[in-house]
């Protein structure tokens, strides 16, 4: 049977999939067969033993594997704009912090926004994308 992983708990190495005949089924981290660990998100392939428990999973497909953008907004963007144009708060009003964004053009003259949109440009660039997204969307 085909479904896709709706959670996955470290702590408990347990989860939960989504079959694709719609019901739920647990599992324990003990049943996964692939190499990397499973994640929210991942389609898997797995059987289902009396109990309704699936085992033998084996992954078809992970989103997190290779990430192309995870939420709206790009980091990537994000820390081109706060380089480029982020004295006058640019990426602010991208990532949707209008209030930032208007404190920034107000004391653009002081170039304190300038030094504080370099800052971040160089910690949008350390951030993975899924804390980029977790934090902006």
């Amino acid at each position: 049977m085909k479904g896709q992983i709706l959670d996955f708990s470290i702590q408990t190495n347990s989860g939960v999939i989504s079959g694709d005949d719609q019901n739920r089924y647990q599992f324990s981290g003990a049943h996964w067969r692939g190499q990397v660990p499973p994640a929210r998100g991942q389609k898997v392939d797995f059987t289902v033993d009396g109990t309704g428990q699936a085992n033998d999973i084996y992954i078809l497909s992970s989103p997190l594997v290779f990430p192309t953008q995870v939420g709206d907004k790009n980091r990537i963007i994000a820390a081109i704009l706060a380089f480029f144009l982020g004295g006058f708060g640019i990426h602010k009003f991208y990532l949707g912090q209008i209030g930032w964004g208007i404190v920034y053009l107000i004391f653009c003259w002081t170039f304190i926004p300038a030094l504080v949109a370099f800052i971040e440009f160089i910690i949008y660039l350390c951030t993975s994308d899924e804390d980029f997204a977790r934090k902006y969307g």
